[in-house]
């Protein structure tokens, strides 16, 4: 039987309302949709992605973040109100925005589901909100991992959502942790914490990596040098602007993802693109060069033609 008009909006009514019940205080229809437009967080949030399924409480909010503990963390620890909200910001400032929502949802674990993941606006396993989510044993101190963490999975949401495009495909090439070396740092800069950030430099000269050859730099002789040389935060930015401007994608329900993983010829031609110059020497000393790699190279010139460096 055909619903009548009133009758579509009674059961929409109830479905939206149902919904809001189940992650915070039963809200009506106007309601709903003014969260909707502004990203207003709501006051408990349960989990329910991979092993998590703890309820949330939210207990800190402003323009850029909403912050959620878990029932095991310590009430008395703040920092993170204020230094994740910072951080949000200067994201959002030199990355661009992540979706309609202006806020990073924040979520600290402590004494259970240790280690970070991120997710963002693409996902629905996080009800497409930007979210961190990060567990330790505790959280007294903002300083090291406790200060590290939750910015490296931020690094996370820049690398897989900038520009409106889901997905990284740079992953393969740089793992898990290579491009938040120097997202950290730059972060660290901009928030107060150059003591952070001379840490992370210090380290990085002697942090080697087995990939993509034994004994690999990749912070000190690739991501340094044309993060020192070529504009700092704007050539980072500028890779991933460029990475969605031209690397191939197709069309989702939230927007855009990219098809394919990129190798090593195209990240080496994009990262060109970004600093204005040509940067295979900077690779031979960071990485090494081989005839593949230069096939790759040349084979990337031709197809991404409109990169433009000296």
């Amino acid at each position: 039987m055909k619903k009548s008009t009133p009758a579509k909006l009674l059961v929409g009514g109830i479905i939206i309302a149902s919904f809001s019940f189940f992650y915070g205080k039963c809200l009506t229809i106007d309601e709903l949709k003014a969260n909707h437009k502004q990203g207003l967080p709501p006051s408990t949030w349960h989990e329910h992605w991979f092993e998590h399924d703890q309820a949330l409480s939210l207990v800190y909010q402003d323009k850029n973040v909403a912050v959620y503990y878990d029932k095991g963390m310590d009430k008395s620890v703040t920092w993170p109100y204020k230094t994740m909200s910072a951080a949000w910001e200067y994201v959002k400032s030199t990355y661009g925005s992540f979706g309609d929502s202006t806020r990073l949802y924040t979520v600290f674990h402590q004494g259970i589901y240790g280690g970070g993941h991120p997710a963002t606006y693409f996902d629905d396993s996080h009800d497409y909100r930007n979210t961190i989510d990060c567990g330790l044993g505790t959280w007294q101190k903002p300083n090291g991992e406790q200060l590290a963490m939750p910015i490296h999975e931020m690094g996370h949401i820049v690398s897989g959502a900038s520009h409106g495009v889901k997905g990284s495909p740079s992953d393969a090439l740089w793992g898990d942790s290579k491009f938040m070396e120097i997202f950290n740092y730059d972060v660290m800069l901009h928030i107060g914490r150059e003591d952070e950030a001379e840490k992370i430099y210090q380290q990085m000269q002697t942090q080697y990596d087995d990939f993509p050859r034994p004994k690999s730099l990749w912070f000190k002789n690739w991501f340094y040098p044309i993060y020192s040389n070529y504009g700092k935060a704007k050539v980072l930015n500028k890779y991933f602007a460029l990475l969605a401007a031209n690397f191939p994608q197709q069309k989702n329900q939230q927007g855009r993802e990219y098809t394919r993983d990129m190798n090593w010829g195209e990240f080496v031609h994009f990262w060109s693109g970004a600093a204005g110059v040509n940067l295979k020497e900077q690779a031979k000393q960071a990485f090494g060069w081989t005839d593949e790699w230069e096939a790759q190279y040349n084979a990337a010139r031709k197809e991404f033609p409109k990169l433009k460096y000296k």
